[in-house]
């Protein structure tokens, strides 16, 4: 499989500080322990000690919760690195003890889920930890090992089967089908019965199916949980845990207080259109496919979302639509101006901006992101 440089490699070795925790977060075979062992490799200077959360001999060493054990288990080592962490019962207090009490060490830890680390991380570290999120392959990564025309031939390939790592090494179609359905079956959806409250597959299945047939649609919470058989409570939560999973993205709607701006529902998306795509039983190709619009949509969405957090952009992500069905698919609110795309697949396809919104922002930019500009845009 060809080697790709993770974007946010620098950023890890820069952040991995004395007496603080760097967490490293991301969806199951997005790379988290090949970045960790790339990072290792160029650590000379560091004695580093392996853990794996998953190992129940690393629990059982670490139950013991004394500074007197720890610094046992450490001795020289200057470097600390525990994989899946957040499989071990009391983590956070664990890894609180250690930062505070052993002078100079450094702690990387990793985790596929996001909620089960900041309820078992967040208040004991306090102050203690810098987090970094881990993707698929992001497009800007893809830049080290392909040319502009290999990119262009890839586009309608990373629409249908997305850009988790592994899928490299499959030659054809059936197989990257057959990884990405397994990849669902056999950790997404283990990640996510494995968080307290969630007793249900088969309804976190049908949530999931439901969402991926209104991907860049809002989303009515009374509808969904009618169409499941459970409450409005219920689906709003269960759609909050799969966000903290890294499944799906939620998108409000923006307004400044006007009128007739919507505001009270939410559109959502997927991390990877992969994923969506398995959920759906649909690897057709483009010409094949009723969908398209919305693969791009949701492709671009992604991607941005993926370049916005890698460049560190202090930005705030929206959907605009008026009660006059007047819309715009992407508000960025990023240092004090508003910038607003429109998706479209088909290039020549003509778009105005809506009167509406030039009206009531008439000092905010508009572009339409189609197959001709698209890189100019996640990649910056």
């Amino acid at each position: 499989m060809q080697q790709i440089e993770r974007s946010i490699a620098k950023h890890l070795l820069y952040n991995l500080k004395p007496n603080k925790v760097l967490l490293l977060l991301g969806p199951r075979r997005v790379g988290k322990t090949s970045l960790v062992k790339t990072l290792v490799a160029t650590l000379a200077n560091e004695k580093i000690l392996q853990l794996n959360g998953e190992d129940i001999a690393t629990s059982a060493v670490l139950k013991q919760r004394t500074v007197e054990n720890y610094k046992r288990l450490l001795g020289n080592y200057t470097l600390l690195i525990i994989d899946e962490a957040q499989k071990i019962e009391d983590i956070g207090p664990i890894l609180k003890l250690m930062v505070d009490e052993i002078p100079g060490i450094k702690i990387l830890v990793t985790g596929s889920s996001i909620f089960d680390l900041s309820n078992k991380l967040g208040e004991p570290l306090t102050g203690r930890k810098i987090t970094i999120q881990l993707f698929p392959f992001a497009q800007m990564e893809y830049q080290s090992i392909e040319n502009l025309v290999q990119t262009k031939a890839n586009l309608e390939e990373r629409l249908i089967y997305g850009s988790y790592p592994e899928l490299l090494q499959y030659n054809n179609h059936h197989e990257k089908a057959n990884y990405l359905n397994e990849l669902l079956n056999d950790y997404l959806l283990k990640d996510i019965l494995a968080i307290d409250g969630v007793r249900n597959a088969s309804k976190m299945l049908d949530l999931l199916k439901l969402i991926a047939f209104q991907v860049g649609s809002e989303v009515s919470l009374d509808e969904l949980g009618k169409q499941l058989g459970m409450s409005k409570n219920t689906a709003e939560k269960y759609l909050d845990l799969l966000t903290k999973v890294f499944v799906i993205f939620r998108l409000p709607g923006f307004s400044r207080n006007l009128r007739s701006e919507i505001v009270k529902s939410n559109k959502w998306y997927f991390y990877d259109n992969g994923i969506r795509n398995a959920l759906i039983a649909n690897f057709s190709p483009l010409s094949m496919r009723s969908d398209a619009g919305i693969l791009w949509e949701n492709y671009c969405l992604y991607e941005r979302i993926k370049h916005q957090k890698y460049m560190h952009l202090q930005v705030n992500n929206y959907f605009w639509r008026t009660y006059q069905q007047q819309e715009i698919d992407w508000i960025e609110d990023r240092g004090g101006k508003l910038y607003a795309y429109e998706m479209k697949w088909n290039a020549t396809k003509k778009v105005k901006v809506p009167s509406a919104w030039l009206h009531a922002y008439p000092d905010a930019s508009f572009e339409v992101i189609n197959q001709d500009n698209y890189l100019d845009w996640i990649l910056d």
